[in-house]
């Protein structure tokens, strides 16, 4: 069964996946908060054989939260189960001519979907105490988990400031937004990839007050002040294809 976003697909770097995709997830509400950082600071967290990608001379590294909803195909969403706010820090990268997103960290509130992406997708998810809100406007989320030192907190709250658009290829948007694989890293050390697929993102300008307090931090990284690109988007629906060796 075809998914609803197979409508478009001229966007994509390659074709759509052979094979049947698996998951569907439902992203919205989400914040793209961008800095630039060297990429030495990322390199150690970072496989070898990834390279990281560079846009106007440096390396990026994001923080997103937003609201998700997954589900493992035919399923529907279910609220209260499949529903939950999630937060993820991340890189971009690149293999054999191939772009996509590393993940430093993912945090998530729902100890189930923390479980299944950990055991089936090998991706760095840390169950949080975490709490979104909506009002005039704004979107507010909260996010703290123990750690050996303490806790790992984040807070912040977000709104649009324009109207949307989709991101020019070329641009700094596209570099941030129109990624198709995630990349991640089996307990052995294997490499693999997971491709995923949805209409080009609605972007729109974005403000927000941000405390990242010691997220990115725990990974020896210091953000150099305030974020210099923020973009808000309403949201996607994205379907994923099973983890595949990269």
């Amino acid at each position: 069964m075809a998914h609803l976003s197979f409508a478009r697909t001229g966007h994509r770097p390659w074709p759509i996946p052979s094979g049947a995709w698996t998951w569907r997830q439902d992203w919205r509400d989400l914040l793209f908060a961008h800095w630039p950082v060297s990429s030495s600071s990322l390199r150690p967290l970072v496989p070898p054989q990834l390279a990281i990608r560079e846009f106007s001379g440096t390396a990026w590294i994001g923080i997103v939260p937003f609201r998700m909803g997954a589900t493992l195909r035919p399923f529907p969403f279910i609220p209260f189960l499949s529903r939950f706010p999630e937060l993820n820090v991340r890189t971009y990268v690149e293999k054999d001519g191939k772009p996509g997103v590393w993940f430093l960290s993912l945090d998530a509130d729902s100890l189930p979907a923390v479980w299944a992406a950990r055991r089936f997708y090998h991706l760095p998810y840390h169950k949080s105490s975490m709490r979104v809100s909506a009002a005039g406007g704004w979107t507010s989320l909260e996010s703290a988990r123990p750690c050996p030192s303490g806790l790992v907190c984040f807070k912040g709250r977000y709104r649009p400031t324009s109207d949307h658009h989709e991101a020019a290829p070329g641009s700094i948007d596209h570099f941030f937004a129109e990624n198709y694989r995630l990349y991640c890293q089996a307990p052995g050390g294997a490499l693999h990839s997971i491709d995923i697929h949805h209409f080009p993102w609605p972007l729109q300008a974005a403000e927000a007050e941000l405390e990242p307090l010691n997220l990115v931090e725990a990974f020896g990284i210091s953000l150099p002040g305030p974020p210099a690109h923020l973009h808000y988007s309403a949201g996607v629906e994205v379907v994923a294809w099973p983890m595949r060796p990269a």
